[in-house]
């Protein structure tokens, strides 16, 4: 691959190409390039060239078993906990082993959005892997049990609520409410997770394992291009801005299509469009974001008024004032426009993160470990930010030519990926190994 084609661009299975000497190969486990071949065609979409590794699906099995495969090779200890997260030890035989705050842990997740790109989550943990590799290679000697963790679901595309995975973990999510979340066809987590193998009944809180947890590091590819206008490779994240998704339903009366007059319909897609423009123009006035994306249409026929349209709404701002305002807003103008069609309009937030701030001396010291490294905020969520209430976590960004995200047209460039996985390499050397 050449210094401007990320290796998610690769065909799938095909092996990188890329310049001689790249991170070092020991015997224990494969090079980044390796890993990233071996990672790449699990839940790619022929169609779309997009991922569909969705939670506790075939394509999802498969990557959890590259990530034990990973860690086994490397001769690292690996659990899956009560929520199943999948974590690999090093200097430690699990976290039953670890001081409380002992432990330096890095990762990401390795699920995928509709048709998501590569690099969001995978990114993270390949890179964890290769900086372990890089730490083994410098000779390095770590006084701190390290590990590498895939949080399950974080992206929410199947059962709707992000970050499922570290927030039961870290108690923000009650496990009652997560077992009878239902995925488009009607199947619920609780079933999904035990046809997976896992059990339903264990998942919830796990407050003992989070407080072996001295600091956790995620990388992860930007979402946006700030690296790209500062010529960075790689920088540090300040904050998350709060964010959340809320459903919106708006139910009418189905009829048909061909001979119901205009004057006598009531129809909830008019009030759905309307409340569509609604949120970009509150959006545009805020210095915000708000996006509807997910749309389900009942009985959902080319000649049928519609009964029902739900839309899920992803809002995100600068601060929770705003995000309130914006939201808000958003609510009114549906129910306004629901009044004037004759449609029933109900709201319903279904998730949640206030504004994040990570642990200031913790980004400060990433930031001078690594030179400098510009630090700068983000719109997106992530498991760093649902672990922050409870340990102190930091982000590592690597550069996004394109800015594009959640899309199969994500990408970085090798030499930024590689970078990626030096800086990641040079922080766990500074947290754990002095």
């Amino acid at each position: 691959m050449t210094a401007t084609t990320g290796p998610g661009n690769t065909a799938p299975g095909a092996r990188p190409g890329g310049p001689e000497g790249g991170p070092p190969t020991t015997a224990e486990g494969a090079s980044f390039q390796e890993m990233w071949r071996d990672l790449a065609p699990i839940g790619r979409h022929a169609g779309s060239g997009g991922y569909r590794r969705f939670a506790w699906t075939g394509a999802d099995t498969d990557c959890r078993a590259w990530f034990r495969a990973q860690a086994e090779s490397r001769g690292l200890a690996y659990e899956t906990d009560r929520n199943g997260n999948q974590w690999a030890w090093l200097g430690a035989a699990s976290y039953r082993d670890v001081e409380p705050g002992g432990a330096v842990v890095t990762g990401s997740h390795l699920d995928s959005v509709p048709d998501g790109g590569a690099f969001d989550g995978p990114l993270g943990v390949v890179s964890s892997f290769a900086a372990l590799d890089a730490l083994r290679a410098r000779g390095a000697r770590p006084a701190r049990p390290l590990a590498v963790v895939n949080f399950g679901d974080e992206e929410g595309a199947r059962f709707g609520i992000a970050c499922t995975g570290s927030r039961l973990t870290a108690g923000q999510l009650a496990p009652e409410k997560a077992r009878a979340l239902k995925d488009a066809d009607g199947v619920s987590l609780a079933r999904a997770m035990e046809g997976a193998g896992h059990d339903p009944e264990a998942i919830g809180p796990d407050p003992e394992r989070l407080a072996r947890i001295g600091a956790f590091v995620e990388l992860h590819v930007e979402q946006g291009r700030a690296l790209d206008r500062t010529g960075d490779a790689v920088g540090v994240a300040s904050a998350i801005w709060p964010h959340g998704r809320w459903r919106f339903d708006f139910r009418g009366e189905a009829n048909h299509a061909g001979t119901t007059r205009l004057a006598d319909r009531r129809d909830p897609m008019l009030s759905y469009a309307r409340t569509v423009l609604a949120a970009r123009e509150q959006a545009e006035l805020a210095g915000a974001l708000a996006t509807f994306g997910k749309i389900q249409v009942d009985p959902g026929g080319v000649n049928a008024i519609a009964s029902l349209v739900r839309g899920w709404l992803d809002s995100r701002a600068a601060d929770e004032k705003t995000l309130a305002a914006v939201v808000g807003a958003i609510e009114d103008a549906a129910a306004r426009s629901g009044e004037r069609d004759g449609v029933d309009v109900d709201v319903t937030r279904e998730s949640f993160t206030p504004v994040v701030e990570f642990d200031h001396t913790l980004r400060d010291r990433l930031a001078g470990m690594l030179g400098g490294a510009p630090v700068l905020p983000t719109g997106a969520g992530h498991d760093a930010g649902i672990l922050s209430a409870d340990v102190p976590t930091a982000m590592l960004f690597v550069r996004n030519p394109s800015g594009v995200s959640h899309s199969p047209a994500e990408t970085a460039a090798e030499d930024d990926c590689l970078a990626g996985v030096a800086a990641l390499a040079d922080v766990l050397e500074g947290l754990a190994c002095h």
